[in-house]
């Protein structure tokens, strides 16, 4: 997937015409809910299916980004967050060359113990098509009331059912990001991965296990927001801190998501190497400033470990 090409100008009429015509970029959710019928869309089903990142004539030297939000409770208002802010990201991706030929998949995960659809991933697409995906899930809101939600089968999605050209072919790593404010499950559970992905998985894998798995292919970041209901929770960051390290980034507003991505990136890629220097860019591109602040924040503890480890 990913042959399509990024028009922000079709993307601002899009958005133009949603706001004309009062409707909202989540068809798909408004369509579960006057239905009653709480099922994946088609097109978001990780059942049986692997996700393809591959270069292409128009996209030689593709870099796979895939962003997963938690959909439950308080963090829904992320995806609506990233579709609106579309934009913005994909023009510091491409304006500003933080990495080559974006693909980006958007996935949405919930409680496999209570939810009717806790795992909903979409394909790494390079134009409109990105869009088109945040319109197909269902942001289900539900969630089991225990602090855990089932992030462990977002990343086992990604460290086995994703084929990237970018790992692949030129031995480069593609990103992930998780997004969500309570913990993964201790364990992936191989029931629920042989009825929600498929496969004939016979035991449980450690989530520690399965992160390093991820680790080996994606630069990996986790978003905490810390205005959620479980954001400030010292038990939730200490779980995280204990599988990714410096790599969970805290941030005060969900609203600087795409910012925070975009920084990440730019850190990683050697794009930006000054903070400060690389938030005032943003916002000389049009990002807003408190937002921005709060990215760079998000990720001033990351920056400072990196930075220590590339000394010689």
């Amino acid at each position: 997937m990913g042959y399509s090409h990024w028009s922000d100008t079709d993307y601002t009429d899009r958005q133009d015409h949603r706001q004309q015509t009062k409707t909202s970029a989540f068809t798909y959710d408004a369509n579960v809910r006057a239905s009653g019928a709480r099922v994946v869309h088609p097109e978001m089903n990780p059942y049986g299916v692997t996700r393809e990142s591959r270069d292409s004539a128009q996209h030689p030297n593709s870099t796979s980004i895939a962003v997963i939000f938690d959909v439950t409770g308080s963090m829904g208002n992320v995806p609506r967050v990233l579709q609106t802010k579309l934009g913005s990201l994909m023009r510091m991706l491409v304006d500003k060359q933080l990495v080559s030929d974006p693909q980006i998949l958007f996935g949405a995960v919930g409680d496999a113990w209570c939810d009717a659809v806790p795992l909903q991933i979409g394909q790494f697409e390079s134009g409109l098509e990105m869009d088109d995906d945040l319109g197909k899930i269902f942001l289900e809101g539900g969630g089991g009331g225990q602090v855990y939600e089932s992030y462990e089968l977002a990343i086992y999605f990604s460290a086995r059912r994703m084929a990237m050209d970018c790992f692949d072919k030129h031995g480069r790593k593609g990103y992930l990001f998780t997004i969500g404010d309570e913990k993964p499950y201790a364990v992936v559970n191989h029931k629920q991965v042989n009825e929600l992905i498929g496969g004939e998985l016979t035991r449980d894998i450690p989530v520690q296990q399965i992160v390093g798995e991820a680790l080996r292919k994606f630069e990996y970041f986790h978003i905490i927001p810390t205005n959620t209901s479980h954001g400030r929770s010292d038990d939730v960051q200490k779980t995280w801190r204990n599988l990714l390290g410096e790599r969970v980034l805290l941030l005060e507003d969900e609203g600087a998501v795409c910012e925070t991505i975009a920084l990440a990136i730019g850190l990683c890629e050697g794009t930006f190497l000054n903070l400060s220097r690389a938030a005032e860019e943003m916002v000389n591109a049009g990002y807003d400033r408190n937002a921005t602040k709060s990215a760079a924040n998000a990720l001033n503890r990351y920056k400072a470990v990196k930075g220590r480890r590339a000394l010689p």
